[in-house]
């Protein structure tokens, strides 16, 4: 890929975030984006793991992910030695 088409990509990425989202809720955006072609389910920990927050940052960030219509659709899906999230693209 060509410097020109990642920088585009990552253009196209920020202009779809609405503004009234937090920079958390931006990350954990982000995130899922990077990630959901490759996973469907993602666990709170692990996702705060990665992203220098805590679980319970995670979960409680994740509400207007869920109400939100965005390029990926996320579900709470299990409570099993922590939240489990189901996104698909």
């Amino acid at each position: 890929m060509s410097t020109t088409a990642t920088a585009t990509a990552v253009e196209a990425d920020v202009s779809e975030v609405p503004a009234d989202l937090t920079e958390k809720q931006h990350r954990i955006l982000q995130y899922l984006r990077r990630n959901a072609g490759t996973k469907t389910y993602f666990k709170s920990r692990l996702i705060a793991d990665d992203l220098g927050l805590s679980a319970k940052e995670v979960g409680a960030n994740m509400r207007p992910l869920l109400d939100g219509n965005f390029d990926v659709n996320v579900e709470k899906w299990g409570y099993s030695s922590g939240t489990t999230w189901k996104v698909t693209v």
